[in-house]
């Protein structure tokens, strides 16, 4: 019964641990026109402490190569139980 029990409670303990839930929302829109080119910055978050310093809009406009006026960021935000992942999107003509 005991082992059972365990189990049982491990099982639950993994599963919650592996849980995520998954939002993208706008951050900004300017009227610049928008095109297919993006950049991207990502960062771990650990109990709301970011891991990537340079983590924001200019990270993410080098990465992709942008160098004309940004249409829209947005960010992404996997949360799990412990830690999140974050990542700005920012999209240019």
């Amino acid at each position: 019964m005991q082992k059972n029990f365990n189990r049982i409670f491990m099982s639950a303990v993994v599963a919650i641990a592996f849980t995520s839930c998954t939002v993208i929302s706008p951050v900004a829109v300017s009227r610049a026109e928008l095109g297919e080119n993006q950049g991207f910055s990502e960062t771990i978050s650990v109990l709301g402490i970011e891991l990537n310093g340079n983590y924001g809009v200019k990270e993410a406009a080098e990465n992709g190569f942008i160098e004309s006026a940004i249409g829209a960021i947005d960010e992404k935000v996997t949360s799990y139980v412990l830690f999140s992942k974050k990542k700005l999107i920012v999209t240019a003509k």
